[in-house]
């Protein structure tokens, strides 16, 4: 019989917790209308994180325990989790959408015979159902994907779709689950190495300076990065600007690209489509520039400017010392 917990798989990069976990344990406390949230992590017996993820609010923690994990390879993750999960049998699992995460979900998936949605931008619950939202037709539509028939419903969800955020309203129970570590004959760990991508930077930003279509001409993008250094930020851009010769895809903004949770975002010459705005919806506090007066990103932004972003940045840049 399946119970009506939401699991959360929290990925460890040695002792450090992966932080699409935090915020995936996060927005499941905002879903969970009365279900137990669990965070379900392997670790070793000299790990010590569920002080950190106590923090987060957990209903209860689930250790599985063997020193194995640390150099356990995708498969044998997913079995150890098979094992304690199909005895649970919860109604939800959410993993992160990182390489480890997409690589041991679909495993677990196909050992628990259920359905697997990837990289989903939103995640909620309508008539018992979990609804996942993703990007499909080359990112320009919205899907919403249910899996009404088998249990747990699983997704993957994209970092930094939603934000982590401590809570001192939750007791959490730990428990330590019981399954055995299996070996696989055929694979073995040889050596790890962490993959460093640069546009983690520009996710971490304080402040960031983005720029769109509207914006492209040399004078701008020389404003803007001289406006970014004086605020101590960094210079975004939207899409298309990915395939000019000054920006790459780690500057990148969106889907695909960057999910910002700056404290300021200035949107300079974005029209505001959809591919764009889901990776600012967690930015503080949002002015958007752009001469039409109707443009989407407005609807995004506390403060908007109507007008040419060449005079709105040198403006700007003489107030900054």
């Amino acid at each position: 019989m399946d119970n009506n917990e939401i699991w959360v798989y929290i990925e460890t990069s040695g002792s450090r917790i992966e932080p699409t976990s935090l915020q995936l344990i996060t927005k499941a406390k905002q879903i969970a209308d009365g279900r137990k949230v669990v965070a379900v992590v392997p670790e070793t017996t000299a790990m010590t994180i569920e002080t950190t993820l106590k923090q987060y609010g957990p209903d209860r923690i689930e250790t599985l325990v063997a020193d194995q994990f640390a150099t356990a390879t995708d498969e044998e993750i997913a079995d150890a989790l098979f094992q304690v999960i199909n005895h649970n049998q919860p109604d939800s699992l959410l993993f992160p959408a990182t390489i480890l995460g997409r690589s041991v979900a679909p495993r677990l998936q196909a050992k628990l015979q259920t359905g697997l949605t990837g990289d989903c931008l939103d995640i909620f619950y309508k008539d018992g159902q979990l609804v996942q939202v993703k990007p499909t037709y080359g990112d320009n539509v919205m899907c919403d994907i249910v899996c009404p028939d088998e249990r747990p419903q699983m997704v993957t969800v994209r970092p930094n779709t939603f934000r982590a955020e401590k809570t001192n309203d939750t007791v959490s129970e730990i428990t330590k689950a019981v399954f055995d570590f299996h070996k696989q004959a055929d694979s073995q760990v040889i050596a790890t190495e962490p993959i460093i991508n640069s546009s983690s930077k520009l996710d971490d930003a304080k402040v960031v300076i983005a720029l769109g279509r509207g914006a492209y001409n040399e004078k701008n993008i020389e404003l803007a990065k001289d406006l970014a250094a004086k605020l101590g930020g960094m210079v975004g851009v939207s899409r298309p600007l990915t395939d000019e010769p000054e920006f790459t895809h780690d500057d990148q903004i969106g889907i695909g690209g960057a999910k910002l949770s700056a404290d300021l975002l200035i949107n300079l010459g974005i029209s505001g489509a959809v591919q764009y705005t889901v990776g600012i919806k967690n930015a503080k506090k949002i002015v958007s520039v752009n001469i039409d007066k109707d443009a989407p990103i407005f609807e995004e932004s506390d403060f908007a400017y109507v007008g040419d972003v060449t005079d709105f940045l040198t403006a700007f840049a003489k107030q900054v010392r």
